[in-house]
């Protein structure tokens, strides 16, 4: 019977072998009080080894013409040590100290908003995410916008003939999970939906892939908001995909506030940060078209329909509030009034601007001046905890200072390096 059993045990651990490598991606998210282990694979979903404990992984999502089929296995926080066949995945550790923040990170396919993917000073997200690793962060946080291969390469664009696009496993590995591979087995992470993460966008990638819900959601839906304890530390996930930069639309406004809503009575209580793609109390230049995207011209207040659904809201723990969006390195300091505004949109997309330089200045927004700092180039910010807020440091797309930030309460003052 022995035998029969080591037997079993050695054609289990073959098959398992076989199905790590054949899987097309894996990571660790967080999700609130645990953490979802995620595989993507068109072989049958393996076992995971936590903490000596055996845990079959289930079919999340399964394949079909678009997609390959989706496994994922849900564990405790406390769980130190999970492996696929001996090889170790990132695991939240018991303290968090150092956060890598990142957003907006495809290569622009879009009418005529034309990225060279290949050229890695045009779209350095791959040389960047390595980088990114390498700072060995314990947790990474993406604020958004992850799939921007939307339309095929027009004839006349020699540069990105032949590139995938559209909301599909070929565009999802090429824009995100490819580049982002040494990132994904540096630590877990924080998925924050952005507007490209829409319905009728690459919404049906979203909820397969990076949601944080058990199952997949079909649209229209919205994310759940959800939080994640790191200490003292809460972060606040809020989806604010569907919200407009310019207009505060009655039903845009429920829907946000129904976020909030959803995370009280910590958002008041609870000393943390709000996660949202969107920015509730930043600026953007030029002007939203259509589909909310970001023109060019003159610098703007954005995003009026958030700061008509926090009004009235309690965000008095709310220290500071991390977005993207906007395809530039922001910080927008508010003298303790409001949380200050964090805009971490500069991982890899095609920037809104090409400004050289430090631009720092004062822009009223929603009733009150802020004190703004702006860089418009690509890169990273890392981020180290102390008792009070953080000392970060915002890097290239090549791992070289940019400028240095100090958060402390809700005083937010960057200059550089």
């Amino acid at each position: 019977m022995r035998s029969l059993t080591l037997g079993i045990g050695i054609l289990a651990s073959f098959s398992c072998q076989k199905t790590v490598a054949a899987s097309l991606a894996t990571w660790t998210e967080l999700v609130g009080t645990s953490q979802s282990i995620r595989l993507v694979s068109p072989a049958a979903c393996p076992n995971l080894l936590a903490d000596g404990k055996i845990i079959h992984m289930t079919t999340r999502a399964t394949g079909d013409a678009a997609f390959p089929a989706v496994c994922q296995a849900e564990i405790a926080r406390t769980t130190r040590h999970v492996s696929i066949d001996g090889s170790l995945l990132p695991i939240v550790p018991p303290v968090i100290h150092r956060i890598v923040i990142i957003g907006d990170t495809g290569c622009r396919i879009k009418k005529r908003e034309i990225q060279d993917c290949a050229d890695p000073t045009l779209w350095p997200f791959a040389q960047l995410a390595a980088n990114a690793a390498a700072e060995k962060p314990d947790l990474i946080i993406h604020v958004g916008d992850y799939l921007y291969r939307e339309f095929p390469c027009p004839l006349a664009h020699e540069e990105c003939r032949g590139q995938p696009y559209g909301d599909n496993w070929p565009a999802w590995s090429a824009d995100f999970f490819l580049p982002a591979a040494p990132l994904l087995r540096a630590a877990p992470w924080i998925f924050v939906r952005g507007n490209h993460e829409q319905c009728g966008r690459a919404a049906t990638g979203w909820f397969r892939l990076l949601d944080a819900a058990q199952a997949p959601l079909n649209c229209p839906a919205s994310s759940a908001p959800f939080a994640v304890s790191i200490g003292k530390l809460q972060l606040d996930v809020l989806d604010s995909a569907d919200t407009v930069d310019d207009a505060a639309p009655p039903d845009r406004v429920a829907l946000f506030h129904n976020q909030l809503n959803g995370l009280q009575p910590g958002l008041s209580l609870q000393e943390g940060w709000i996660l949202t793609h969107r920015p509730i109390w930043g600026f953007a230049p030029g002007i939203g078209d259509e589909e909310g995207e970001i023109g060019e011209g003159i610098e703007r207040p954005t995003n009026l329909t958030e700061q008509q659904a926090v009004l009235g809201e309690n965000l008095d723990g709310i220290q500071l509030v991390v977005s993207g969006h906007v395809h530039l390195f922001a910080a927008a300091n508010y003298a303790g009034k409001r949380p200050p505004q964090l805009i971490v949109g500069n991982s890899g997309t095609l920037r809104d601007g090409d400004l050289p330089g430090i631009q720092a200045g004062r822009s009223t927004i929603a009733g009150l001046t802020a004190s703004s700092f702006v860089i418009e180039q690509f890169g990273y910010l890392v981020v180290d905890l102390n008792a009070t807020g953080w000392t970060g440091v915002l890097k290239r797309f090549d791992g070289a200072p940019l400028a240095k930030c100090l958060l402390d309460k809700r005083e937010l003052k960057c200059s550089g390096v």
